[in-house]
């Protein structure tokens, strides 16, 4: 089975070895990465991967919606034409299957081998981890909200898994669109239990369910562990890159208390520890190693240099302070005289 996961970055050199070889645990076989703009040594380590089947392209972007320019651009590509099923997902998100032996083949045997399958997200929390450390995200963070409740929402958005045949019109990034004509068979389509997905999931009918449904009981083969807080540090150097898919958006305390949330212990992607840091340290003995220690090292002195800016220094204490319950949760608790 040919697997290709396409994504788009900016500055994500720290992380990028660590995504490659995880996804190539579970099964995919190329990928292709446009990067935008970047500043710590990404470019030159994602050529670096080229043996490691990744493809390094530049976005084509001209807009300001880099990630949407980059799939309809990456749709042509042969990496993507020739690949039995493709995975959009970003750097902070894992794909983590619960499925036999816990890869995209045994994932798509468990849904019954449909055309898509769309995963839920996992919001896993900065759980009070201040320091950026050089080693496997998915070792550092187990701590998520409740499954299948975010910030009081039951719907949650997803990731999805498309198979070549799938009748696409176009590829979001959560979900592909297909051309809705009157008469003709829906594409097959599950959750990441097996289940058909929501109609109005899978007809785009309703706004509110465009790129989410409900997860309750959507997990039972797999989840998407999305680290998007990570440690302080590499928050606040993500805060000062920016969005990479989209301008104008802004990681704030808003954004940073919504995914802070530590009510749920999960652990269970760590069973792919000890095969990712093998992996990792057979690609670090080659000329990758010295270009992955010179993107720590710039991500550390972008950390340094923000630090030393008032505004970057009160930001981390502000953050560093706030509770960890999602927005309202706290007011919530104040209004029913539950917290001081």
């Amino acid at each position: 089975m040919r697997i290709t996961a396409v994504t788009c970055v900016k500055n994500e050199g720290p992380f990028l070895l660590e995504w490659v070889a995880y996804n190539r645990l579970l099964g995919v076989t190329d990928f292709l990465i446009y990067s935008n703009d970047c500043s710590d040594g990404t470019d030159a380590l994602l050529d670096a991967l080229a043996p490691w089947g990744v493809v390094h392209l530049p976005n084509p972007a001209t807009g300001r919606n880099y990630q949407m320019e980059a799939l309809k651009h990456a749709r042509k590509q042969p990496v993507v034409r020739q690949a039995d099923w493709v995975w959009v997902a970003d750097v902070d998100e894992f794909l983590n299957i619960h499925a036999g032996d816990h890869t995209i083949p045994a994932l798509v045997d468990a849904c019954g081998d449909p055309q898509a399958i769309s995963v839920s997200f996992q919001f896993f929390a900065n759980d009070g981890v201040e320091r950026f450390e050089d080693r496997p995200v998915i070792g550092q963070f187990s701590r998520s909200h409740n499954p299948d409740l975010w910030c009081a929402e039951s719907a949650i958005e997803v990731k999805t898994l498309v198979r070549n045949d799938f009748p696409l019109h176009y590829y979001g990034a959560h979900r592909p669109f297909h051309r809705v004509t009157e008469g003709a068979e829906p594409p097959r389509w599950t959750d990441g239990s097996g289940r058909e997905v929501p109609r109005k999931f899978l007809v785009a009918a309703n706004t509110r369910r465009i790129r989410k449904f409900p997860a309750a009981g959507a997990r039972r083969h797999a989840t998407l562990n999305h680290y998007a807080l990570r440690s302080l540090d590499s928050y606040l150097v993500k805060t000062d890159r920016g969005d990479v898919n989209r301008e104008g958006r802004a990681f704030d305390d808003t954004y940073w208390r919504e995914r802070n949330d530590r009510a749920y212990e999960d652990r269970s992607i760590q069973r792919h520890l000890p095969a990712l840091e093998a992996a990792l340290q057979e690609m670090k003995a080659g000329p990758l190693g010295a270009l992955h220690e010179e993107a720590v090292r710039r991500h550390r002195a972008k950390r340094d240099d923000l630090m030393a800016q008032p505004a970057y220094a009160k930001m981390r204490a502000h953050l560093k302070a706030l509770p960890t319950l999602p927005p309202g949760e706290l007011e919530l608790m104040r209004e029913l005289g539950m917290a001081p």
